[in-house]
C-alpha cells in the first residue's frame, strides 16, 4: 500500500486513508446491525480510532492546499493513531487465538452477587461478549486480526514519506 504513496500527492493520499478507514468502520457497523456480530468491549475500543481519525481526515483534506505543511502534520499524527489501534487489535488478536490472558471487562468479570437469582438476573439484563472467542473468521484471520492489518496498512500509508514537489 505504501509503495505507491510516494507518487501520490497530499490530497489524493489523504482521500485515500479516508476511504479505506470508512470501509473499515463501515464494515464492522454493518457486521454488528446486519450482520448480528456483537463487539466485545476490545472491539468497541478498536472503533474509536476510526472515530477520531475520520473528521481529521476530512479537516486535513479540506486544508491540504491551503496549509499543506500542518496537514502533513495531521497525517502524521493519525499515522500515530493507526499504528496504536493496530497495537490494540494486535493484541485483541492474541486474545482470541489464546496466546495471552484478557482483561477481566472482556468477560471474565461480571456482576457480583450473593445469591443465584440476582446472578441471573444481572445475566438476563447484561449481554456478555467475550473478547476470547472472535465472533467471525475468514481464513483464520479475526476481525481483530483484519483490523490490525487494515490499521497497520494505513499507518504506513500516513507515514511514507513525499518525494513529490509538494514535499
Amino acid at each position: 500500500m505504501a509503495v505507491f504513496a510516494r507518487f501520490m500527492p497530499l490530497r489524493a493520499r489523504l482521500a485515500v486513508v479516508f476511504i479505506i478507514a470508512l470501509a473499515v468502520i463501515t464494515a464492522a457497523l454493518l457486521s454488528e446491525y446486519w450482520g448480528g456480530l456483537l463487539p466485545c468491549a476490545l472491539c468497541l475500543k478498536q472503533r474509536v480510532a476510526f472515530y477520531v481519525a475520520l473528521p481529521l481526515l476530512a479537516l486535513a483534506y479540506l486544508y491540504a492546499e491551503k496549509a499543506p505543511r500542518a496537514m502533513r502534520g495531521l497525517l502524521v499524527t493519525i499515522g500515530v493513531l493507526f499504528l496504536a489501534n493496530a497495537g490494540l487489535g494486535f493484541y485483541h488478536a492474541g486474545i482470541e487465538y489464546g496466546w495471552w490472558l484478557g482483561p477481566a471487562s472482556c468477560g471474565g468479570g461480571g456482576a457480583q452477587a450473593l445469591d443465584t437469582n440476582a446472578l441471573l438476573e444481572a445475566l438476563k439484563s447484561n449481554a456478555m461478549v467475550r473478547c476470547d472467542a472472535p465472533a467471525f473468521t475468514l481464513f483464520g484471520i479475526s476481525m481483530a486480526g483484519y483490523n490490525a492489518i487494515a490499521c497497520l496498512g494505513l499507518a504506513a500509508l500516513a507515514f511514507y514519506p513525499q518525494h513529490d514537489k509538494e514535499a
